[in-house]
């Protein structure tokens, strides 16, 4: 047995699988997630038996993100990294690997089809045209309930395999996050149950794409093509914002929202922020509901 000290207890390695003793007393796995919300999905299910640590801090963008030095320490002496598709992953996954080539590399959205990330631009001075980010898969796949319980299955085989003795402790967690998860889908339908199909709310980021397919609404993004809107495409915006009656811009807090104000001074509208990446996410998502709800014509 070889053992460790570390800040967070005390570490244990039996047959190449790291462990963490916690302040409960469990032995832990230690694992890394990319993002907040994925800390919720692997503690609902891990509970006790996971020390789950975040690459992408609060207020952090997952776009742009890189890991510290500090983090790369700790990813050496992780038994899983729980990856979800976010842009930072294809820069450096393979450096996460190779900085502890015997970790488990879960790729949480596997299974996942995922829809273009939605867009707006202008093709000439008169219209404004619906069109995609070029090639670009949406990444925000723990923003739909539905999509989450996929990505539940994938971390559930994941700590099954690395963790056999707690098979059906992890098994029964799973069973009842899944539960969880319908209670919340089916809240969240409830929410937006008086509302027409494909109801219009503008957001600066199209992150929302499949919370809007899920919940019957359509996102009109403000960004253009991953870059603020220029002089010309903010008019088309406006125009736009007006004539479909639209009085809030959503603005994630990892975002500028200078062009999101500009819009809703024009409308005489507000600017509301939402976050994508709460780290307790179905509290996250009902308040984001409600706010979307709230700000609907």
């Amino acid at each position: 047995m070889v053992r460790f000290l570390l800040s967070s207890g005390l570490c244990f390695c039996f047959w190449g699988i790291l462990w963490v003793t916690g302040v409960n007393g469990a032995e832990a796995l230690p694992v890394f997630v990319s993002i907040a919300p994925q800390k919720y999905f692997v503690e609902k299910i891990g509970h006790k038996f996971v020390e789950v640590s975040i690459m992408v801090k609060p207020g952090a963008n997952p776009g742009t993100y890189e890991p510290r030095p500090h983090q790369m320490v700790a990813l050496s002496k992780s038994s899983i990294y729980f990856a979800i598709g976010v842009p930072f992953e294809k820069a450096w996954i393979k450096k996460i690997v190779a900085t502890n080539p015997k970790m488990i590399v879960v790729h949480t959205e596997d299974g996942i089809e995922k829809i273009p990330m939605k867009s707006h631009h202008h093709a000439d001075d008169r219209a404004i045209d619906k069109g995609h980010h070029q090639g670009i898969k949406d990444p925000h796949v723990w923003l739909s309930p539905p999509l989450v319980m996929l990505q539940a299955r994938n971390i559930l085989k994941a700590l099954v395999t690395v963790d056999p003795v707690h098979r059906s402790f992890y098994e029964n967690n799973y069973k009842d996050f899944i539960m969880e998860i319908v209670e919340l889908d089916a809240e969240i339908r409830g929410i937006f149950a008086d509302k027409g199909q494909d109801v219009e709310f503008m957001v600066f980021h199209p992150a929302w794409g499949y919370f809007a397919r899920d919940y019957g609404l359509k996102q009109v993004p403000v960004e253009v093509e991953g870059k603020e809107p220029k002089p010309a495409e903010l008019k088309h915006l406006i125009k736009h914002a007006i004539e479909q009656g639209i009085k809030v811009v959503f603005v994630q807090t990892q975002f500028s929202a200078k062009s999101a104000k500009t819009i809703a001074n024009a409308i005489g509208g507000e600017v509301i922020f939402v976050d994508s990446l709460g780290p307790d996410w179905a509290n996250n998502l009902r308040n984001v509901a409600e706010k979307f709800k709230a700000g609907l014509k």
